[in-house]
């Protein structure tokens, strides 16, 4: 099975750069790899590869995925969308093809994580990179054993491209598109489910991430404008919009230092606000 890699990328050119040795490190090279990102900034000035390919479009990461598959050259089988900052098993690109061969009714799929710094400080990269190395050693074979999952977790996810089609990623979610992966996994037709026949670490970089009273918005807007479209669940919307507005409040008096609580309060209010005068939307973001 051929298996493409499609990484949508802006402001870490550090990190996105990383990928030239992650894909060389890999048992079985994908057939092609593109890294879709908005300006010349988001890579280093010096970067080239002859085994990427580099391509620019609009600011956002689901119009960056949308650009990516439309650049597909390969007729790939599989379609693998990684972050930037997450960091690859030996055998991930082995596993994924691997796993679509083993169940022909699999349309979509995300990994095993072994470590997500998304929750916390991050995970710098010579700890991520010793993860990965351990779990390189001790593994024997590919466990492609599925677990049911209604949907997909963007940082590590892979689709059949015969069961994404005409699909793309919603443009109407901006910028860091938050939940972006649930509702492009859900419209697609076939057997979402997470295995461990791939697996890496999240750093959860914090540069390039949106900033604080934005993505507050997009705590509320965006699981709202979901659960109207019908991909998102009713009772998944709201545990996502109270478990996030009730933590930015009780955590806005003694904030993380990697988290803007204060501006995700403000920016939870002004979606209130919105949903309350009828203007809601999840592209308000780029109003302010």
């Amino acid at each position: 099975m051929k298996v493409a890699i499609v990484i949508a990328s802006v402001g870490r050119p550090i990190e996105l750069a990383r990928w030239s040795e992650h894909v060389r490190r890999q048992s079985i090279a994908p057939s092609e790899v593109i890294f879709s990102i908005a300006s010349d900034s988001d890579l280093p000035a010096d970067f080239a590869d002859p085994m990427v390919r580099v391509i620019r479009g609009p600011k956002g990461s689901c119009h960056q995925r949308n650009s990516g598959i439309e650049a597909l050259t390969t007729a790939p089988d599989i379609v693998a969308f990684f972050d930037d900052d997450y960091v690859p098993g030996a055998r991930c690109i082995e596993g994924i093809a691997r796993v679509f061969a083993d169940h022909a009714d699999l349309a979509g799929t995300s990994g095993h994580l072994l470590a997500d710094g998304i929750h916390n400080a991050g995970i710098d990269y010579p700890s991520a990179r010793a993860m990965v190395d351990r779990f390189d050693a001790e593994q024997t074979d590919i466990d492609t054993t599925l677990d049911p999952a209604g949907d997909t977790y963007g940082c590590n996810m892979a689709f059949r491209r015969s069961a994404i089609g005409d699909v793309r990623f919603d443009e109407h979610l901006p910028l860091y598109a938050w939940q972006e992966d649930v509702d492009f996994s859900r419209r697609l037709k076939g057997r979402m489910a997470r295995t461990s026949a791939f697996a890496g670490v999240h750093q959860g970089a914090k540069s390039g991430r949106t900033m604080g009273h934005k993505l507050g918005y997009s705590q509320v807007a965006n699981p709202l404008y979901l659960m109207r479209k019908g991909t998102m669940p009713i009772g998944k919307a709201l545990w996502l919009m109270t478990r996030n507005v009730g933590s930015n409040h009780v955590k806005a008096f003694r904030p993380e230092p990697w988290v803007d609580r204060k501006g995700r309060v403000v920016g939870n209010w002004r979606a209130v606000r919105d949903l309350l005068t009828g203007r809601m939307r999840p592209d308000r973001i780029l109003d302010f």
